[in-house]
């Protein structure tokens, strides 16, 4: 590269629960401005596959490392450790973490989710470009582990009451952003608690405004726009308002540059989603699938007691889709909890892995499907398969053994990721579009819409790139690393 050629940035907006079709809307109506913007200047992928289950810690580690879950090691946003014999929760209703203990969610979507449960066996992007002399941002994202010692800043009322270090290190990129936790702009602003305490789309642009108005833009920044999430759970997926309100900072974004236009010749922009929602039924008791009361007949761990000895079933519970954990899997084995869950047609995968193949079966369809990885038939992603029994139980179609996904995109490798990401015995169960799981105190979306599970409405999202004709090898968030390496190489 020559002295007088201008190195471009990468500048990656991951807008939680953007997806397509509304996305499309959006702009077509004409509130979506900087949106629109983005898509005329650039190229349009409507359909990325993301990892699974379809929750943000999963997803952002995903991304992060280049990986699924079966090597970075982070399972859901609720799994059970039998290393630890809890149940973590990184952060899903008020009334679960009063179970669990609001300090215990506090030091695991602190400090635990990056240095200890993110494997440190692969390197996040943040480490390899550090590792390269290169440097990077992270605002508001909930994985971010880096090579340079950050400390957050938390609350004196917070720490003076709890276990809480108030002077602990951990360690992300260079430039680090955690809400009013750790900021980059240091003009001293209110963040209270019911302003979300900064992990607000607000916030994150802010942020962003000041790297570029200062000229500390590093190579890579990423940042994670938290709001849509949230009106999607509430409105539903055909909602455009939440798309409005994001596009707002956009706007104020693209704003800080003489014109849009010269925002495009500085930086590359990468601007997407994380996952999709699937709809939820408006009639509560169709909605909801109970699981405390369709295994009732088994001995579940409570929240708030923790493991007893009695105790047979914990729910790891990520809104449509469930880890169902055997805590004696010869007393009580995978496949007879599978059979009584069967009964209910809401449940459209029900899966547990026998020695080195997954077996699936389903509420919704009669039969089964058993799988396991190289074999005889190759996939789009150049991933080989051996696959028997009945293939319409995963929406798969084997043409010249080839086999091709509808229904849920990349389903064998997402689903043997999730059966390799942790210990333990497990089922991992899926609900169809229109219902989601409750156990104790879950978080319900009743007439809006929800994710987690494997279904294509909560697995694809829309990518737009800006300033380069390259594209992922495959489009899937698990090959996004590696290509946006090459454009900061």
């Amino acid at each position: 590269m020559g002295t007088n050629v201008k190195k471009k940035h990468v500048i990656m907006l991951v807008v939680d629960s953007l997806m397509d079709q509304p996305l499309q809307e959006a702009v077509k109506t004409g509130k979506a401005p900087a949106l629109r913007f983005f898509m005329e200047h650039g190229k349009h992928f409507p359909n990325v596959v993301s990892s699974f289950p379809t929750m943000s810690v999963t997803i952002d580690s995903t991304l992060l490392t280049g990986t699924y879950a079966d090597v970075h090691k982070l399972p859901g946003l609720v799994w059970f450790s039998v290393k630890e014999k809890r149940l973590i929760n990184y952060g899903t209703h008020i009334k679960e973490l009063r179970k669990t203990g609001l300090v215990k969610w506090m030091k695991d979507i602190l400090y635990h989710l990056n240095e200890d449960h993110l494997s440190k066996d692969i390197k996040t992007i943040h480490e390899e470009l550090a590792d390269n002399g290169k440097t990077s941002a992270s605002i508001n994202a909930y994985v971010y582990r880096g090579r340079s010692e950050q400390h957050l800043k938390l609350p004196k009322l917070l720490t003076a009451f709890t276990s809480l270090n108030r002077d602990r290190g951990i360690y992300g990129p260079k430039l680090f952003s955690y809400g009013a936790l750790s900021r980059l702009n240091p003009t001293k602003r209110n963040n209270h608690f019911w302003q979300k305490y900064g992990f607000n789309d607000k916030f994150s642009a802010r942020e962003l405004i000041y790297l570029i108005q200062n000229n500390k833009l590093p190579d890579f920044t990423l940042v994670y726009f938290p709001d849509l999430d949230h009106s999607v759970h509430r409105k539903g997926r055909q909602n455009t308002k939440g798309i409005k309100e994001v596009d707002r900072q956009l706007q104020k974004i693209l704003n800080t540059y003489g014109s849009w236009d010269e925002a495009l010749k500085d930086n590359y922009w990468i601007v997407m989603g994380d996952s999709g929602q699937a709809p939820i039924d408006t009639v509560r008791k169709k909605a909801l699938i109970d699981l405390k009361r369709l295994l009732r007949s088994y001995r579940i761990m409570k929240l708030k007691e923790g493991i007893k000895d009695d105790d047979e079933i914990v729910l790891g519970i990520n809104e449509r889709m469930t880890f169902v954990y055997s805590l004696d899997s010869k007393q009580l084995p995978l496949s007879i909890i599978a059979k009584t869950l069967q009964n209910d047609d809401r449940i459209d995968v029900i899966a547990w892995k026998e020695k080195e193949a997954i077996k699936v079966i389903s509420g919704a369809k009669a039969g089964e499907l058993i799988f396991q990885s190289d074999g005889e038939y190759m996939d789009q992603y150049g991933q080989s398969w051996s696959v028997r029994g009945d293939l319409e139980i995963l929406d798969l179609t084997l043409k010249n053994n080839e086999i091709l996904y509808d229904t849920y995109p990349d389903a064998l490798s997402r689903l043997q990721s999730a059966f390799a990401s942790h210990e333990g015995s497990y089922l991992v169960i899926n609900a169809k579009p229109g219902f989601e799981f409750i156990g104790e105190s879950s978080p319900t979306h009743v007439g809006g819409a929800s994710h987690g599970g494997m279904h294509k409405q909560e697995s694809l999202v829309p990518m737009i790139v800006t300033g380069t004709s390259s594209a992922p090898k495959h489009l899937r968030i698990v090959d996004l690393k590696d290509w946006i390496l090459t454009l900061i190489d």
